[in-house]
């Protein structure tokens, strides 16, 4: 009894055999495409995943910056207006011959505060979630005559008007007297001290949007009430 084995021609069998191949290849493709299609995934899924916040405390550096940004803190302003007699002799030798006299009415202005120029990294002490600043000390700012609403009240050259005709040196003379007359006065009523604490105020509430839960201001005694030029 003959048994018949069917056999494939040859060229048949290499093309059933590159078929298959190509199918696995094709599927290790496919596979490779779907794992990397994963990652790609995973990787815009993360990209676009909200992080945790870690909250950070802002070091002295740039609390400085922050507060020098506000730079000249004028936190008191006083105006008042005083009448300044000045005079001025006319003389030969000791001998007054005739006297000139001026009567200014003057309105000045005196402006305290802080200077946050003068403030320091080391002026600045955080732990945890407190901050403590040492402000510089409160100071005269500045100090000016409101010339548009001072004015002579009186001009007399004396009799005869033989006193010398010196009205605008009188008048400068009047308006330095003031100056030192409204700084003085300031200075009596605690000026100084209403600008140390209201720059206490005003930097206690600039801290306050921030990330410390306890602010502490330590406020500067003041050396000497003059007039910084």
């Amino acid at each position: 009894m003959k048994t018949s084995k069917s056999l494939l021609p040859i060229w048949q069998q290499i093309i059933l055999w590159g078929t298959g191949s190509i199918s696995i290849i094709i599927l290790l493709i496919f596979l490779g495409i779907w794992r990397t299609s994963d990652r790609a995934i995973d990787f815009v899924e993360n990209l676009f995943k909200s992080q945790p916040i870690n909250p950070q405390i802002e070091n002295q550096t740039l609390i400085v910056q922050r507060i020098k940004s506000m730079q000249e803190l004028t936190t008191t302003v006083q105006t008042m207006e005083t009448i300044v007699p000045t005079s001025a002799d006319r003389k030969l030798g000791d001998i007054s011959l005739a006297t000139t006299r001026l009567l200014y009415i003057a309105r000045g202005e005196i402006r305290a505060g802080v200077d946050l120029s003068e403030l320091e990294a080391k002026d600045i002490k955080v732990s945890n979630n407190k901050i403590e600043i040492n402000l510089p000390p409160a100071k005269i700012l500045d100090s000016k005559i409101d010339v548009n609403r001072s004015r002579v009240y009186d001009y007399d050259r004396g009799f005869l008007n033989l006193g010398p005709d010196v009205a605008p040196q009188l008048q400068t003379l009047a308006q330095r007297k003031t100056l030192t007359e409204i700084v003085k006065t300031a200075c009596n009523e605690g000026i100084l001290n209403a600008a140390n604490t209201k720059a206490e105020n005003a930097i206690t509430q600039l801290l306050t949007s921030t990330s410390f839960q306890q602010v502490k201001i330590n406020t500067t005694t003041p050396e000497a009430c003059v007039v910084v030029n």
